[in-house]
């Protein structure tokens, strides 16, 4: 039992015991939460015939890499080079895709330097950073796997899909030193809409980035990987005919983001930020040890405030300063007592994660480990 544990005949809601002796703020991750939540996403890509390369960039921790490698997945997916260097180095990962343009020569010599020792498939949208990858990689006599990037909604990196990721696909597959391995996009913009319309837009995206492949392929270029990514569309874009592999991030610990559509509740979120009340100056605010250095500032349409705190959903952490919490409670809230814990799923748990040195590992609500977050800061 984990997210609901029974003790004396009550429902206890949170994953950690009242007789751990914590030092807060810190991020809790409880074992059969993360467990659940990884064996469920790779049954459901299993189920879609899709292969699952997970976003590393929720929890930046190659102990989670290799549980969820365990459970079936291909490689790891990264943002930057810094995260892919420690999944490597530290995770025992080979297979690694980094969706975001490598550029400058300062990421292109350390990228050479990654090659060494995994596979490294690399995301491009600009014939420019395109051509300057090209011509280190073919002076060295290598060859880069890359993945055409391609805007199917949500207007922020990509070549649009159809003709301009058709000309750019063209353009890179005739540059040595660079094979087009597949195209990749992130329906990023389903989540954003509601619970009916999320199917519609990830199906949509999800149809615009095969339809991409296949106009690609008939001028002659082989695509294998036609790869999307997004945990809450993670349930509908696989199952679009030509999809090949998915990239969920989140789902490893999902948040109070993913509450609105519907589908995960509290007991679902393996990650939580444990804070303690260190003061209580008026009846209807408390103050937590949590603030903007802990919880991030990310907004949610899913629940007011800066995150949900477990078995209170009346209180809202209305404000948040650097190490402050600033909780209102409605009239006659329990708990809240000056000493006392509570436990917060984040708005959005990845840049909550990387405010952490590491996560303190539960089961059946007791410490049983501290994993760090070695990939941390890792920005550049």
């Amino acid at each position: 039992m984990s997210a609901a544990t029974a003790i004396s005949g009550k429902t206890r809601q949170t994953i950690v015991a009242d007789d751990q002796a914590l030092d807060t703020p810190l991020i809790a991750v409880d074992l059969d939460l993360l467990g659940r939540n990884i064996a469920e996403m790779a049954a459901l890509a299993a189920s879609y015939g899709v292969a699952l390369r997970p976003h590393a960039k929720t929890h930046k921790s190659p102990h989670i890499a290799r549980l969820q490698l365990e459970a079936g997945a291909v490689g790891l997916t990264c943002a930057k080079l810094g995260e892919a260097e420690v999944l490597v180095e530290q995770g025992g990962v080979t297979d690694i895709l980094i969706a975001y343009p490598i550029v400058g020569d300062i990421k292109i010599q350390r990228l050479l330097h990654l090659l060494d020792r995994a596979r490294v498939i690399v995301a491009i949208d600009t014939h420019r950073a395109a051509a300057a990858l090209s011509q280190a990689i073919s002076t060295r006599a290598r060859t880069l796997d890359i993945y055409l990037e391609v805007n199917t909604g949500q207007d922020r990196a990509g070549a649009y899909a159809g003709q301009e990721a058709v000309d750019l696909a063209v353009a890179i597959s005739q540059m040595p030193g660079l094979r087009l391995a597949g195209v990749m996009t992130h329906e990023g913009h389903a989540g954003f809409s509601g619970p009916d319309d999320i199917p519609i837009i990830a199906e949509k995206a999800g149809q615009a980035l095969v339809d991409t492949a296949e106009r690609i392929r008939c001028q002659g270029i082989e695509v294998t990987d036609v790869s999307v990514g997004s945990t809450p569309a993670s349930w509908f874009t696989p199952r679009v005919p030509g999809i090949t592999e998915m990239r969920p991030g989140t789902y490893v610990f999902h948040d109070n983001n993913a509450f609105r559509h519907g589908r995960i509740g509290p007991d679902r979120c393996a990650a939580r930020v444990v804070s303690t009340v260190v003061s209580r100056p008026a009846s209807d605010r408390a103050i937590i040890d949590a603030g903007s250095k802990a919880l991030a500032l990310d907004p949610s349409p899913s629940h007011p405030g800066h995150g949900f705190i477990v078995g209170h959903p009346g209180a809202t952490i209305a404000r948040l300063s650097e190490e402050h919490g600033v909780v209102t409670l409605p009239p006659m809230e329990h708990g809240f007592d000056v000493g006392g814990r509570v436990e917060i799923i984040p708005n959005h748990i990845c840049p909550a994660v990387n405010l952490t040195d590491e996560l303190v590992v539960i089961h059946n609500g007791h410490v049983v480990d501290h994993w760090p977050v070695a990939a941390r800061g890792k920005v550049q």
